[in-house]
């Protein structure tokens, strides 16, 4: 049993993702969840103790007919026994203050850790438009047109984008952010250099 390995090991918090269904497969099937909130509801039942996260789509889940049914899934991961959540990355933080005022105003009340992912690359932000649907702002757009074919002045820009956006979050009391590195630590060195004094 996964879980008994999991507090075996001394494990007390658990990101609960469902993660992408493989292709071909038809539910029900006993090695897989078909929503997350069947995996958090398993977890609690055999875990009562810890800590539980989750995810979130501040653009609606791509398997959501529309973002009131998105929210009323969250919550329902919420009641389940969700502890927080962390969205999927966003680039315009207006977007995420609609979110965030929508989920508070269906009572979901668990932090909700912002999702920033730091664009280094004109490759990786057309894959996170394919894979999470994502809006990119024109702004974001005019660094990739500029910046885009020299990978050192696009990553620069990229940082410099999401220290900014991550100064906005919490100039505007978001205090909760989760930076999508992607396995790069000097991503995440330039962030934290720019927010010197501000953290």
């Amino acid at each position: 049993d996964q879980i008994e390995k999991i507090k075996a090991a001394g494990i007390e918090n658990i990101l609960a993702l469902r993660g992408d269904i493989p292709e071909g497969m038809d539910f029900p099937t006993p090695r897989y969840f078909e929503h997350a909130v069947q995996l958090v509801e398993e977890i609690r039942k055999d875990y009562p103790e810890a800590c539980i996260g989750g995810a979130c789509y501040p653009e609606k889940h791509p398997d959501a007919s529309n973002k009131d049914e998105d929210i009323r899934h969250i919550k329902e991961k919420v009641d389940a026994g969700c502890d927080f959540l962390t969205t999927q990355m966003f680039f315009n933080n207006s977007i995420y203050y609609n979110y965030l005022y929508r989920l508070r105003e269906a009572g979901v009340t668990v932090p909700i850790l912002a999702g920033i992912m730091p664009v280094t690359s004109r490759r990786q932000m057309e894959r996170s438009i394919q894979l999470s649907g994502c809006v990119i702002p024109p702004e974001l757009t005019a660094l990739a047109d500029r910046f885009g074919d020299s990978p050192a002045a696009m990553q620069q820009a990229g940082i410099l984008y999401a220290s900014h956006q991550i100064i906005d979050l919490i100039a505007n009391g978001c205090g909760h952010i989760h930076v999508y590195t992607m396995n790069k630590p000097e991503v995440a060195a330039g962030i934290l250099n720019n927010l010197k004094g501000i953290l």
